[in-house]
């Protein structure tokens, strides 16, 4: 059988779809950047930046649900922007969640493999320094960082179901953490840490220049919303795209939107905020309560939470790859499906093995920045394709489309825009060199290699 004529299974349904969208959600934003920012930009308001940060995803999520029930074909905003605003556009969108995804899946990793040797340690199994640093920090390699990047790579080279049954599993395992973490800190509350609720002001420069506020904030913990979109990379996989993508979508962002407000209000009422800037906050403010073993839960939370964001993320990298090659815009052979597996084999194995390169030599943590301007960019694309397309497509069915007429798509366009404008200027120098390679590779082969060429 040729591999070239061989098509992704559609066997996600709406369910699958909301846990991976829970998968790819709940993760880093609770274990890590929830202690992050109320320490050091937005005290309590952190529980603000999250609600505007949910905002901005949320105006999104109904710009991706009415064009993956309208478009259907090759999902995420790389296909929604080509068929808007034709293949140049599409290929620099494209091009930036490659960058977002890529990035996204090796940063997480070395977060993942910081909890786990915790857990090895807690056992007396603990790994040296040389093994679980990066060349940049002292050591040789992070060797569990580069070594679930491979696990993970081998299974999403047996099949999407299986992956979103482990999905399934680490999200229920997740979830009943945080429900542990939220009934047993509540208890602990003292109305009093959240005074005062914004030390920082909404918007502000810390001596250094970093940006700071609830602003600033809702800026880095846009990172907690960073893969939602994956979601709308499986619409081949799915059973009923047009009913599914946008079901699963919205659900899966209404429900981590309220677990991340809960747990920051939480977090920040248990313990000063000032506490807070540490590598696993959750687990630090249970241990500073006393509560040893919920701590030691959480711990194990974490892992779970960390795998299925992984998971997610890598996983829509790979279908975005297989979109851009199916169309002319990548090499061919990224796109060629297993007849065994069902799967892009291809893409899965590249990609796996760079991650887990990056993951194991690369201190990759200062890049969260970078990703969130990436999917900024691409949510202000997407909002802007639902307007786009109304004007020009009035008559194409639309099995979801957005109430209120184009009122959630400009918010979407003015959050997200607005919360890239709180990016420091860096964080835009390193995005344009990225935009900068793309714009060349495009010139040099993908612009003569397009189908549609």
């Amino acid at each position: 059988m040729d591999a070239n004529k061989v098509k992704l299974k559609q066997v996600l349904t709406a369910w699958d779809l909301f846990f991976m969208g829970i998968g790819a959600i709940i993760g880093t934003g609770i274990f890590v950047l929830t202690g992050l920012a109320a320490a050091t930009q937005a005290g309590p308001g952190v529980i603000v930046s999250f609600l505007i940060a949910g905002l901005a995803a949320g105006f999104a999520a109904f710009a991706y649900a009415e064009l993956a029930g309208m478009l259907g074909g090759s999902g995420s905003a790389y296909g929604y922007a080509r068929k808007a605003f034709g293949e140049f556009v599409g290929w620099l969108i494209g091009w930036v969640l490659v960058l977002e995804y890529s990035v996204s899946v090796a940063a997480v990793s070395t977060g993942w493999s910081g909890y786990f040797n915790h857990g090895l340690t807690a056992i007396g199994l603990g790994l040296p320094d040389y093994l679980i640093k990066a060349p940049a920090e002292g050591g040789l390699v992070n060797l569990p960082a580069a070594s679930i990047i491979l696990l993970l790579l081998t299974l999403l080279v047996v099949g999407a179901k299986e992956g979103a049954r482990l999905n399934a599993v680490m999200v229920f395992v997740k979830l009943l953490t945080i429900t542990i973490f939220l009934v047993i800190g509540v208890g602990y509350v003292n109305p009093e840490n959240w005074t005062p609720f914004l030390p920082f002001g909404w918007f502000d420069h810390a001596e250094s220049g970093k940006p700071i506020g609830v602003l600033a904030a809702a800026s880095l913990v846009f990172f907690a919303y960073v893969g939602f979109d994956a979601v709308s990379t499986a619409t081949e996989e799915a059973k009923d795209p047009q009913r599914d993508i946008p079901r699963g979508l919205l659900w899966a962002l209404v429900v981590c939107s309220a677990i991340y407000m809960l747990v920051a209000a939480v977090l920040t009422g248990m313990v000063p905020y000032t506490e807070l800037n540490v590598a696993s906050p959750v687990a630090h403010a249970l241990q500073l309560v006393g509560m040893n073993w919920a701590s030691a839960l959480v711990a194990t939370g974490a892992i779970a939470g960390l795998t299925t964001v992984m998971l997610v993320l890598y996983y829509a990298l790979t279908r975005i790859l297989y979109a851009m090659s199916v169309d002319g815009m990548l090499p061919r052979f990224l796109s060629q499906v297993s007849p065994r597996f069902h799967t892009p084999v291809n893409a899965i194995v590249i990609t796996g093995l760079i991650i887990a390169v990056m993951a194991g030599f690369f201190p990759l943590g200062t890049l969260a920045e970078l990703v969130n301007v990436g999917t900024l960019a691409a949510f202000v694309l997407v909002s802007l394709a639902v307007i786009v397309l109304r004007r020009s497509h009035p008559h194409l069915p639309r099995p979801f489309m957005i109430p209120g007429g184009m009122t959630i798509p400009l918010l979407g366009i003015v959050f997200c825009g607005g919360l890239m404008a709180f990016l420091p200027a860096e964080t835009w120098f390193r995005f344009g060199l990225w935009v900068l390679l793309g714009v060349f590779i495009f010139a040099v082969y993908g612009r003569k290699m397009s189908l549609s060429s």
